[in-house]
């Protein structure tokens, strides 16, 4: 794919407009009173997000067409679902969905072409890793791996992020005399980017609800792990009184998830 002009769905992708943050409220405040060519607008005015999403799997996948256009389908969850009340940019709600539009379709489809040198690679990265935690205890990070293995760290992550997308899990990748290392020794926790996000911004939203009281106590007892009688103490009030904070508190939370 090209850097500056790229044709895809019969899109150049390098004539379409940029929209400014100003721009993209009152496209969404346009949307709210129901006006779909707003909608559409806004669409057209994101594409280039989707762009350099679907970028990231240039030279792993055969038809980048396919990706655009799932990429696209994120993209219009996003505008769909995205709350402008909320304290957060379009483009940061955005990504987390549209990448995982395109990751569920690559992992449901198999179709990812990794090539011969991000294999070998990830089976280096891999026994380099069982060799770095077996002296250090702890995971090495990329930037050691790629210094160790003389490549760029955004080629230790990508041999990474292919080797868990396609290959199975019970697949040996390294073998010493009938020892076989298989990926379920190495998976990692994969998080829910998009509930991550939605659960971030829910909490940021009622947090913002509570009065100064419930703030203090929710900030006390959750973020710096105080009990309610040392809350109490602090604030010169009874144990039941924090009790009641608390709880006021949390009920509020729940509203918003």
């Amino acid at each position: 794919m090209a850097r500056y002009k790229v044709d895809i769905n019969g899109v150049n992708t390098a004539n379409l407009k940029v929209l400014t943050n100003a721009e993209m409220r009152e496209l969404f405040k346009q949307i709210k009173e129901g006006n779909e060519e707003a909608r559409n607008e806004l669409i057209n005015g994101n594409l280039k997000l989707v762009l350099s999403m679907v970028q990231r799997f240039n030279g792993r996948h055969d038809n980048m067409d396919d990706l655009f256009q799932i990429g696209c389908v994120g993209l219009i969850k996003a505008i769909d679902n995205f709350d402008v009340n909320m304290d957060v940019k379009f483009s940061t709600y955005a990504v987390p969905m549209i990448l995982g539009e395109i990751r569920r379709y690559l992992r449901d489809n198999q179709s990812l072409r990794i090539s011969r040198h991000l294999k070998d690679l990830s089976y280096q990265i891999v026994r380099e890793k069982e060799d770095y935690y077996s002296k250090n205890y702890k995971e090495a990070s990329t930037s050691y791996l790629a210094n160790k293995l003389g490549v760029k760290e955004k080629d230790i992550i990508d041999a990474i992020d292919s080797m868990q997308q396609t290959i199975s899990i019970f697949e040996p990748v390294y073998s010493d005399n009938g020892d076989n290392l298989y990926i379920m020794d190495q998976i990692t926790d994969n998080k829910d980017e998009v509930n991550d996000l939605l659960n971030s911004m829910a909490l940021k939203k009622g947090l913002k609800n509570l009065n100064d009281k419930e703030l203090y106590v929710i900030e006390k007892r959750f973020y710096e792990g105080k009990t309610q009688v040392e809350i109490a103490e602090e604030m010169n009030v009874s144990q039941a009184q924090i009790s009641r904070l608390e709880k006021s508190a949390l009920e509020e939370l729940k509203k918003h998830f």
